[in-house]
């Protein structure tokens, strides 16, 4: 858990502001596609859970954009604590289950 720990003293890091930003972009793409998809789709086209649930009770729009509200703020909180990894694995696990998914589909269909 010391990593959780960072301190404020430790400088800035290009790796950190490039993954911090790569983390941003892959939520506003997620946030974008899901619209799209269950805007074309439906919204059984939605694979999280989670999600489904929270566009069934607010709607799409506030059902994609306050987790990604959400998402984000704990990408930039991460970011701030200076868990640069974290954030470059969170980044990754984004492009890999949420971002290519989508593209295939929209390509393929």
């Amino acid at each position: 858990m010391a990593i959780l720990y960072k301190t404020w003293d430790e400088p800035r890091s290009l790796f950190g502001d490039l993954m911090v930003v790569i983390f941003l972009i892959t939520q506003c793409l997620d946030g974008v596609f899901t619209y799209l998809g269950v805007h074309i789709w439906g919204p059984s086209i939605e694979a999280n859970p989670l999600i489904s649930s929270a566009m069934a009770i607010g709607g799409v729009v506030a059902g994609v954009a306050i987790p990604k509200a959400v998402a984000i703020t704990f990408g930039i909180m991460l970011h701030l604590r200076r868990v640069h990894n974290l954030v470059a694995a969170l980044a990754v696990i984004y492009l890999t289950a949420a971002i290519l998914p989508w593209a295939a589909l929209f390509l393929t269909h």
